[in-house]
């Protein structure tokens, strides 16, 4: 097998993940339209890829010598293109579900979430209000009443902000499972989601420092 079929094999059997970065950042592409990518051809000035049935060039710039260079390249597009589409070395492959006070916080939002999905749980005569004894603190489910609709306000704009500083960098697809998990978790329990995901991220860098 000559060097260039070695490196159009190695790439298309355990890089597909660098090929749709070259896509997305040199040819500026979305990861739907880079889904599937296949390196059709290499020379040492460019790539030739392919892409839901399109035809893709990406430059090497600097030009190759030769193909002995290829290896080193290949890892200095992948930064490149990672720094050009903002996107983390780190990738976001688990959810982590929230425990010791984190898990309270949870449970109390969501509890918050339930109780005043219906207004009526929170009025004299309904079963949570006398089972929890609110005629004795009138005051306090008027009150959560009116701080209801600013809580689910703070969660939504929390919940968009994780989505653009935290799953889109740690290349998180967009509505997979995972990415649902960190969504719904972010909305219910808000900040504890952002301390978990830095928590994952730092443990990870920590693994690959130790690796290399």
């Amino acid at each position: 097998m000559s060097s260039k079929d070695f490196i159009i094999t190695h790439m298309n059997a355990d890089h597909q993940d660098s090929l749709i970065l070259f896509l997305q950042a040199y040819c500026g592409i979305t990861s739907t339209q880079a889904k599937n990518a296949r390196l059709e051809e290499i020379s040492t000035s460019n790539l030739i890829l392919t892409a839901q049935g399109t035809r893709y060039s990406v430059p090497i710039e600097p030009v190759m010598k030769d193909y002995s260079e290829a290896r080193g390249r290949m890892v200095a597009m992948h930064k490149e293109s990672l720094k050009r589409l903002g996107r983390s070395e780190i990738t976001l492959t688990e959810y982590r579900a929230p425990r010791g006070i984190e898990a309270v916080i949870f449970v109390l939002c969501l509890l918050f979430y339930v109780t005043c999905f219906q207004r009526s749980n929170l009025q004299p005569g309904s079963d949570l209000y006398e089972y929890l004894g609110l005629h004795r603190v009138p005051w306090f489910p008027r009150i959560v009443c009116i701080l209801h609709p600013y809580v689910v306000a703070i969660h939504i704009v929390e919940t968009i902000a994780l989505v653009v500083t935290q799953l889109k960098p740690l290349n998180v697809p967009v509505l997979s499972g995972l990415w649902w998990k960190w969504v719904a978790s972010c909305f219910v329990e808000g900040y504890g989601s952002f301390s978990r995901i830095k928590k994952i991220v730092k443990e990870q860098k920590a693994k690959n420092g130790k690796s290399q």
